[in-house]
């Protein structure tokens, strides 16, 4: 895959927040990805699946779960969309998981605007062992 920044440019150059604001639909097209992929089924239990992968919740945790694999470029990234300032938080996540799914998102939006997709589909795996193991 090609990066989608300008030669010579960084994603740490862009803001967390811009960071995670790619790395959410990343995030969200590799949960769809893997959602198809278990086979057909109605669209409203795929989304229903798909919502329980992406909520703030689960993020969460994953970030949580990934934290010892990361290296220390990945957690300084996180760390950098953990403490950004969001402005607000959804009324159905506390504000410690809203921010820890924000440095979750940085982290994606990171490796892949890097070009690291096959870091990327190393960590969604791991999310995706965890959350098979726990539902």
């Amino acid at each position: 895959m090609e990066t989608l920044l300008q030669e010579g440019s960084s994603p740490k150059m862009l803001s967390p927040l811009t960071l995670a604001f790619v790395g959410d639909g990343v995030y969200e097209l590799l949960v769809r990805e893997y959602l198809v992929s278990l086979g057909n089924c109605p669209v409203k239990k795929l989304n229903s699946r798909k919502v329980e992968l992406v909520r703030c919740q689960a993020q969460a945790q994953a970030l949580s779960e990934l934290w010892p694999l990361l290296s220390q470029e990945e957690q300084e990234v996180a760390l950098r969309g953990r403490n950004a300032h969001v402005g607000h938080t959804p009324k159905n996540a506390s504000v410690a998981d809203y921010h820890s799914a924000t440095a979750l998102e940085a982290l994606f939006g990171y490796l892949y605007l890097g070009g690291e997709t096959a870091r990327l589909r190393e960590l969604f795996g791991r999310i995706l062992e965890s959350w098979n193991t726990h539902h």
